[in-house]
């Protein structure tokens, strides 16, 4: 890798960790539940940036289909809570 993605690799690591840590707080602080669904679902796309970012500096395939894994699972979690929320049921 080139010294220039290296250290774009870091930098983008560290703002996602720091984007997870306060998703995390934001998480167990939240004062409604739907702050707490906002937080889970910006955390499950910062889990996904992580694994692409990752996926970058080992140059390897299986963290691309875990981030698209994580992608699928958290759209379809986040319809279910957000349905649940509006209605009180998941499924009719």
């Amino acid at each position: 890798m080139s010294t220039l993605l290296e250290l774009a690799a870091v930098y983008a690591l560290g703002c996602v960790l720091v984007a997870m840590l306060l998703c995390t707080a934001r998480l167990l602080m939240g004062p409604s539940a739907h702050d707490r669904v906002l937080a889970l679902d910006t955390l499950w796309m910062s889990g996904m940036v992580l694994a692409l970012v990752l996926g970058i500096c080992s140059s390897s395939q299986v963290y691309f289909e875990a981030a698209m894994l994580i992608a699928l699972l958290g759209f379809v979690s986040t319809v279910a809570l957000a349905k649940f929320l509006m209605r009180g049921e998941i499924i009719e």
